[in-house]
């Protein structure tokens, strides 16, 4: 009978992780999904100023705005986040990623290298901002200056650093 209780609660511990695996799997959106488009530079930057995204992507200290650097703590009860570079830096910013990076950073909260991004972004908030909108933010965006340098790492305590349990 303990042999069976255990080979059953073996089987659901199984079959429960494997759950867990499928239903945090990142979610991107593909660059074959979005049609050709010409971004609107006036609307993108109505949609960067309505969003806020100098409240946190601005570097810390300087009065300019538009430089995009990121590393404004946010104390949390989970951990502190730091708001990442957003410049067009290639290296350090947005500058190598494509639109629909951008896009599944956005809506999806997920990295272009498939990782789940901090729900610090409030993307539940953004995910539901148009196609066309999120395009022109982009395209706004790229217009800023780039800002080099990279934002130290989140400091977020076992076990909310394990980022594949955000997809849940």
């Amino acid at each position: 009978m303990l042999r069976k209780l255990l080979i059953v609660a073996t089987l659901g511990s199984a079959a429960g992780l494997l759950v867990f695996w499928f239903i945090t799997i990142p979610v991107t959106v593909s660059a074959n999904a979005l049609p050709p488009y010409a971004p609107n530079h006036a609307n993108g930057k109505v949609m960067f100023f309505g969003g806020g995204c100098s409240s946190c992507h601005a570097s810390p200290g300087q009065d300019d705005h538009s430089k995009l650097g990121g590393g404004l703590a946010l104390q949390s009860p989970f951990g502190t986040f730091y708001a990442p570079n957003i410049s067009p830096d290639p290296n350090d910013g947005i500058g190598g990623w494509g639109e629909a990076d951008f896009i599944s950073a956005l809506w999806k909260g997920t990295s272009p290298d498939g990782r789940h991004y901090y729900p610090a972004l409030p993307y539940t908030s953004y995910q539901r901002i148009t196609l066309d909108d999120a395009r022109d933010l982009f395209a706004y965006l790229k217009t800023l200056p780039a800002v080099q340098g990279k934002v130290r790492d989140h400091d977020v305590p076992f076990p909310f650093n394990i980022r594949r349990a955000l997809g849940g």
